[in-house]
């Protein structure tokens, strides 16, 4: 079959391929390729800047035709690559040589004379082992979606609930903790916790560093020392990584990455699709106590069999995607940073996983963002579940008459309302009556009401 979104085997690649199409700029093969070439002609480029002895009467003026190489890369240049790495078997060496290839065609470049043009070409991927430009391609690709496609989708999220918060921030609500009646709480609150704890963990995702390992063969620059003992090396790689590709650079490395850093990425990627799921499972919760009706679109469907329903399927949507997410991210941490002894292939295949849980994040993002797009209050079901429950005023009672001195207070409300009677206004004011308690704090103690106990 030829591969299209009804063919395809991952659903973020098929059913949902219009919520993750933007992905593909960072994690599709295309994409990937594109990254290397970009890494090896920066690398290049920065070998001229230094310069070393043989390129430095390499024209400057053609640095930017260089780059225009990856700027204007297209998915016709990667399928050339991977033409070439059909005869080479290994994927990052068909990218310098299709480097070398460009060289020679270049209009631009290949003005230069052809036996100068021969020297330079040697200076591509000079002293690399793959897993240097490996290291750098993936987390710049991890970097760049997270800045273009992930934290403005959250951010658009962390928005839309900060908006409710302040909208329904007067809303009384009943609490419910193991999910029983307590202490009442406000609508607006419960939301801002959630902006909270999102706005927490997108801080130290963006905290995290995003490293890049950039050694030479197995992290020693042993290659590049025994050619040109004068250079510092390791500040030349330092500077490259942070100066050309905005990572920071792992100072002591195998052949590849520690990947501990990427491991802390996608941790805190985890803790985020956590508060999530939390989220989704609260508002699926709300609709069913029918705090919350939903929005009907003409011609949907909520059942194929109960013409009546209105599922909270976007939550659920969400939650299912979330927990896919998580699953691969917490693999991802677990196992990128272990190799045996200076490295072996395990990570190669993994690492072109990275952009798996990314897309089941966005996707899950986006449902959930259309849930709570859907959200018609139902103040009065929240009023309703208040007034039948008087029994919440008990912990205010007995706090107060505690102020007052009064005797073993706790025990007294406690006799009153845990009961399987129903607590009702009346039953909380002619309590209240029959306290050994001044006129004025008796006032005090009726002005409690479910609706009014929210604290601050």
């Amino acid at each position: 079959m030829e591969l299209n979104v009804l063919t395809a085997i991952s659903p973020i690649d098929g059913r949902y391929r219009g919520k993750t199409e933007p992905l593909a700029e960072y994690f599709s093969e295309y994409a990937l390729i594109r990254y290397r070439v970009r890494v090896e002609i920066e690398y290049f480029i920065t070998l001229c800047e230094l310069p070393l002895p043989q390129l430095q009467d390499f024209d400057h003026a053609l640095f930017e035709p260089l780059r225009d190489i990856y700027r204007n890369f297209t998915p016709a240049d990667a399928q050339r690559v991977k033409d070439i790495e059909a005869v080479t078997n290994h994927d990052v060496k068909a990218v310098e040589y299709f480097i070398k290839e460009r060289l020679d065609t270049h209009e631009q470049l290949g003005a230069q004379a052809a036996d100068r043009m021969a020297a330079y070409k040697e200076f591509i991927h000079f002293g690399l082992t793959s897993q240097d430009i490996n290291n750098t391609s993936v987390p710049l690709s991890v970097k760049e979606a997270l800045q273009q496609v992930y934290y403005p989708l959250l951010e658009e999220l962390i928005e839309q609930l900060n908006d409710y918060a302040e909208e329904w921030r007067n809303i009384p609500m009943l609490a419910k903790t193991h999910g029983q009646p307590a202490s009442p709480t406000r609508l607006g609150k419960e939301v801002k916790v959630y902006v909270y704890r999102l706005e927490e963990q997108l801080r130290a995702l963006k905290e995290t560093p995003l490293t890049a390992k950039f050694g030479g063969a197995t992290g020693n620059f042993n290659a590049h020392h025994v050619a040109y003992p004068q250079y510092d090396w390791v500040e030349f790689a330092n500077q490259f990584t942070a100066e050309k590709l905005g990572l920071e650079r792992e100072q002591f490395t195998t052949q590849i990455s520690n990947y501990d850093w990427l491991a802390a990425i996608f941790d805190a990627m985890k803790r985020i699709n956590t508060i999530l799921i939390d989220l989704d499972r609260d508002f699926w919760m709300y609709i069913s106590m029918d705090y919350f009706k939903q929005r009907i679109k003409a011609g949907e469907v909520g059942s194929s069999a109960m013409p009546h329903k209105v599922n909270p399927i976007d939550y659920e949507n969400s939650e299912g995607n979330l927990g896919i997410a998580n699953a691969i991210l917490q693999f991802l941490s677990q196992k990128l940073p272990v190799s045996r002894l200076q490295r072996d292939l395990t990570d190669s295949t993994v690492l072109r996983n990275v952009g798996v849980p990314m897309g089941h994040a966005v996707i899950a993002m986006q449902s959930t963002l259309k849930g709570l797009r859907k959200l018609i209050l139902n103040e009065d079901k929240l009023r309703q579940d208040l007034d039948q429950t008087w029994a919440v005023v008990a912990e205010a009672i007995q706090t107060i008459l505690r102020r007052e001195g009064y005797p073993n207070p706790y025990e007294t409300l406690k006799a009153l309302t845990r009961t399987n009677e129903r607590m009702t206004e009346a039953t909380i004011s002619d309590f209240i009556a029959t306290l050994n308690v001044s006129d004025e704090v008796k006032r005090e103690l009726l002005a409690i009401t479910p609706a009014t106990y929210t604290g601050i």
